[in-house]
């Protein structure tokens, strides 16, 4: 005999309140970019794709784009390579290249399609370089801060072949992108993840890019954690750069965001893997979690001008 049931009005609560941005975002696509930082220990990988997995089976047709740095950095240096950056970007010379390959095609992609399995997710690994998905050329050297940089085997992307993805979205399967390619003479190209994310969120028309970072947002004060900016616009996002507020890995994201959002991405949200379900926060609440970022504020809805914007 039951004596004893637990309360379910709290679950109810929740349910009706997200289900407005179940109907809103059923059949949308949202391309969601982590940094390899989240898929460093098993349960933060976990707590991630169970939150994607919630989308996925509510309709909503998820593209995961994936990074590997910290595994990259560690790999490289057990083979004796030092790993160097530039501007937040990845130098990648030839023997690095092989490494890159191995780690990001093989290591992490792997990894997250077995948890994508285990939660009943349909889940297919692709690279830029499967079915010409992402067409890229080689960077030629650039001039920074007043030195060359031959940033060796690294690709700038020239076009998306959208019809890849949408072929495997339209199927029912969770695309999970590596940020690898190859030009023309089949020569492989290690690309920064945020920019794949991006350019794969302009051609598929996503609805959100979402990038899971370390960091709760973007941050006005990068050493002042309450600084949490809660919406801004391409300009704002120039007005905070030119302040200083971003450094390192925030810079290509920056850039991302806005190519972003003028390619056509409704939506960019900035937040941290950190939070609990903040994923879902960002997706299915008002008050949100991180930042996010439009094209322009005034196009915003009074509730979402609120102190705590969310979607």
């Amino acid at each position: 005999m039951v004596t004893h049931r637990t309360d379910p009005s709290a679950t109810v609560r929740a349910l009706k309140g997200a289900a407005p941005y179940v109907r809103l975002y059923k059949g949308k696509v949202f391309v969601v970019k982590a940094g390899g930082a989240v898929f460093a220990d098993s349960g933060s990988t976990r707590m991630l794709i169970e939150q994607i997995a919630i989308l996925h089976h509510l309709g909503i047709r998820v593209v995961l784009v994936h990074g590997g740095g910290p595994q990259l950095d560690e790999m490289q240096r057990s083979l004796g390579i030092e790993p160097r950056m530039v501007k937040g970007r990845r130098v990648t010379d030839a023997q690095s290249i092989d490494v890159t390959t191995m780690v990001l095609n093989g290591l992490i992609n792997t990894r997250i399609l077995a948890i994508c399995r285990e939660l009943g997710i349909d889940a297919i690994g692709v690279s830029g370089v499967d079915a010409g998905l992402v067409r890229a050329r080689r960077r030629p050297p650039v001039e920074v801060d007043g030195e060359t940089v031959d940033y060796g085997f690294v690709g700038d992307v020239t076009g998306i072949n959208a019809s890849v993805l949408l072929k495997q979205l339209d199927a029912g399967l969770m695309p999970v992108v590596s940020p690898l390619s190859s030009d023309e003479a089949g020569c492989i190209l290690n690309i920064n993840a945020d920019t794949i994310a991006a350019q794969v969120g302009a051609a598929l028309g996503a609805e959100k890019l979402i990038l899971c970072t370390g960091m709760p947002g973007i941050l006005e004060d990068l050493s002042d954690p309450s600084s949490l900016v809660s919406y801004t616009d391409i300009e704002g996002l120039g007005r905070l750069q030119a302040a200083g507020s971003f450094a390192d890995g925030m810079l290509p994201k920056a850039t991302a965001i806005e190519g972003a959002i003028r390619g056509g991405v409704r939506r960019v949200h900035v937040i941290s893997y950190k939070v609990p379900d903040s994923l879902l926060a960002e997706v299915f609440t008002n008050e949100g979690t991180g930042t996010l970022i439009v094209e322009d504020i005034n196009a915003l809805t009074p509730a979402e001008q609120s102190p705590q914007a969310g979607p």
